[in-house]
């Protein structure tokens, strides 16, 4: 899965967290994009505030839906490696090497699970946010 920062890597969680992290750089700097796009009263007429306003929310749309499907990709992959071990286990459930992989295969998929809540949390505050600034710009359609 092709994210803006490089390739994102399931197998490794820093490298999962560090392209999380570069994908995240719009919803870190939106008060910056809102502050330096959207006019104050005074040069309201020199910029189109609505295909502004429009524009970022398209882009916020857009980045909470790759992040959202990146996050679920690696946790279908992850599930399905420690499934793959807990058939392991079942076979050969002396093999304590495999029982340590199957420990560090499930804390990691904890990890991307956990994730998903820490995506709920930066996408609500980004729209928070944007709603704060553009409200009376744009109204974006109702998200299902």
């Amino acid at each position: 899965m092709a994210a803006p920062g490089g390739t994102l890597n399931c197998e490794d969680f820093s490298m999962f967290q560090d392209v999380l992290k570069a994908m995240r750089t719009l919803d870190d700097r939106i008060v910056h994009a809102l502050n330096t796009t959207l006019p104050t009263a005074s040069f309201s007429g020199k910029v189109d505030a609505t295909q502004t306003c429009k524009d970022l929310y398209e882009s916020l749309i857009d980045a909470h839906t790759s992040r959202d499907k990146a996050i679920k990709t690696c946790i279908a992959e992850t599930s399905a490696v420690v499934g793959r071990l807990r058939e392991e286990r079942s076979k050969d459930s002396d093999n304590l090497s495999l029982m340590k992989q199957l420990r560090k295969e499930q804390t990691k998929l904890k990890m991307m699970q956990s994730e998903l809540n820490v995506e709920e949390v930066v996408n609500d505050r980004s729209m928070k946010i944007f709603v704060e600034r553009c409200r009376i710009h744009y109204i974006p359609p109702k998200i299902q």
